[in-house]
């Protein structure tokens, strides 16, 4: 009858052991479910962040070029013959 009360007893030191170690998991698993959303918004940022960065970028090599230096003087001149064929564009829908 021993027996089978050590057996009982171990049986529930290990079920107490398991109820324990499923517990810390739990807490582990919500700590690293919040550090991915934390993440993930740090991500978000981040490409939003570059994004604006990128449209800026293409602002500033845009208007450097408008202002002819001398490495981009062929770049300013095709903006502009670009820009002066939209311009007779719309003139010639206007006039139609």
């Amino acid at each position: 009858m021993s027996e089978i009360a050590e057996i009982i007893d171990s049986l529930e030191n290990r079920i107490e052991k398991l109820f324990t170690k499923i517990n810390s998991l739990e807490r582990d698993s919500i700590s690293l479910k919040a550090q991915l959303s934390d993440a993930a918004s740090v991500i978000q940022k981040q490409s939003e962040e570059i994004s604006k960065l990128k449209s800026e970028c293409e602002s500033l090599k845009m208007t450097n070029s408008l202002l002819g230096g001398e490495e981009n003087k062929r770049d300013t001149k095709l903006k502009i013959n670009s820009l002066i064929r939209e311009i007779d564009y719309c003139i010639a829908q206007l006039s139609d």
